[in-house]
């Protein structure tokens, strides 16, 4: 009870609540971005993991001094192996590409058989036009949505094909150039992804880039990407060949090494928000003390003992603390379930592309909350605010009540 009313804003006291005020509204804002900030970040790094691998395997196998002609037979011993959901041999190169519109652009080509494909889940769940029916016998390839957008190419429409890997002639290598119809455009929501990829048929591919019966690679598909590199040894074994493997972490580590570190040099800067709030309760709680010396005296006098007293300031402070990270938690909540909503909203305000794909990768604003991140910022938050109520509590309670008269 007298914890509350020393909260409760008087006129002679009108100070102290401004600076519990501003304390509250440090913390809240505080935890607030903190959440936002982590959510969004590993929502961020959630959705590119989920576009990379759903579009590359997670454990690539490439030949070692001799082709890798017998891919049938390897791909079948690996996809014996329990824990892998496929193993996609392919076919993969460059290539310039050109259509309707003027200009052309460069794309990566892969081969790959139709009923492979159909276990690629990047290209096979996002379909945006055409088929990917008959994919071995219909002759055509499937793009990516920007890269149809780009060229002015319709499903239907031909895409026409550069390699300067063509047919060898007496005068040299001849660049091979051929059209093909489009009977799927993807878009798995990565730009990168959307403006590069040409899926081809494998026999297709093979004879395009002058292949004959060989594949470049063979990528393995798992059920648990976290768990690659427990596996990868007994996959190279049931390959039963001369190969070479490297898993996403490898291809990606600079990139998502470069995320891991961004985010936690943003977990330190935002929870300097939070210690600054808390520094404010401690000013606010040795001015409450200095002005409330005349009551901590009446109160001993009474018969309150020291832990009294303790406790009397230290719920005063904490109940700053508390009220403000259950705000700052609830805010924080709010926004990232309808962040996708306010960017389009700041967008449609400010007539720009808060978040451009071409620079973020991802067409949405992705937000992940994690159970225990949270639960971590929340209690770090309760914790400081405890932390900073403890000296001027302990100030309180030490304060004699003769001093306390004589300086009243």
């Amino acid at each position: 009870m007298l914890a509350l009313r020393y909260l409760r804003p008087r006129r002679k006291e009108a100070f102290i609540s401004v600076i519990a005020g501003f304390s509250f509204l440090g913390i809240c804002l505080g935890v607030a971005t903190l959440v936002i900030v982590m959510a969004v970040m590993n929502g961020f790094r959630a959705e590119l993991l989920d576009k990379i691998l759903g579009i590359n395997g997670h454990l690539v196998l490439q030949p070692v001094d001799t082709p890798l002609t017998d891919y049938d037979a390897v791909a079948k011993r690996v996809s014996a192996v329990p824990g892998v959901r496929a193993a996609i041999p392919l076919v993969e190169g460059q290539a310039l590409a050109s259509g309707a519109a003027p200009g052309g652009t460069g794309v990566l080509v892969r081969g790959i058989r139709g009923a492979d494909l159909d276990k690629v889940p990047g290209v096979s769940g996002n379909i945006q036009s055409g088929s990917l029916d008959d994919f071995d016998t219909a002759g055509g390839i499937a793009i990516g949505s920007r890269l149809a957008q780009s060229l002015g190419i319709f499903v239907g429409d031909n895409m026409t094909l550069v390699s300067p890997r063509g047919a060898v002639t007496p005068m040299g290598v001849a660049p091979r150039v051929k059209a093909y119809r489009v009977t799927a455009i993807f878009q798995i929501g990565m730009s990168e992804y959307d403006s590069t990829f040409v899926f081809m048929p494998l026999p297709e591919a093979q004879a395009y880039f002058n292949q004959g019966e060989e594949v470049g690679a063979i990528e393995v598909y798992l059920d648990d990407p976290d768990k690659v590199g427990e596996m990868r040894a007994t996959i190279e074994e049931a390959a039963d060949r001369p190969i070479f493997s490297s898993d996403w972490r490898q291809r990606n580590v600079t990139f998502f090494s470069a995320l891991q570190v961004e985010r936690n040099v943003m977990f330190i800067i935002l929870t300097l928000i939070v210690l600054v709030a808390a520094l404010n309760i401690i000013s606010g709680l040795i001015m409450l003390v200095k002005d409330k010396g005349h009551d901590i005296a009446i109160l001993r006098t009474m018969g309150a003992t020291r832990g009294a007293i303790l406790r009397i300031f230290f719920i005063t402070g904490a109940s700053i603390g508390v009220v403000g990270t259950i705000s700052g938690f609830l805010i924080g909540a709010l926004v990232c379930l309808n962040i996708e909503s306010l960017r389009e909203f700041v967008t449609w305000i400010t007539r720009t592309e808060v978040f451009s794909p071409e620079l973020y990768y991802l067409s949405r604003l992705p937000a992940d909350m994690d159970v225990s991140e949270t639960a971590s910022i929340v209690i770090m938050a309760i914790l400081l605010s405890f932390l900073a109520t403890l000296y001027p509590a302990w100030r309180a309670a030490r304060l004699d009540p003769v001093e306390a008269l004589r300086y009243e």
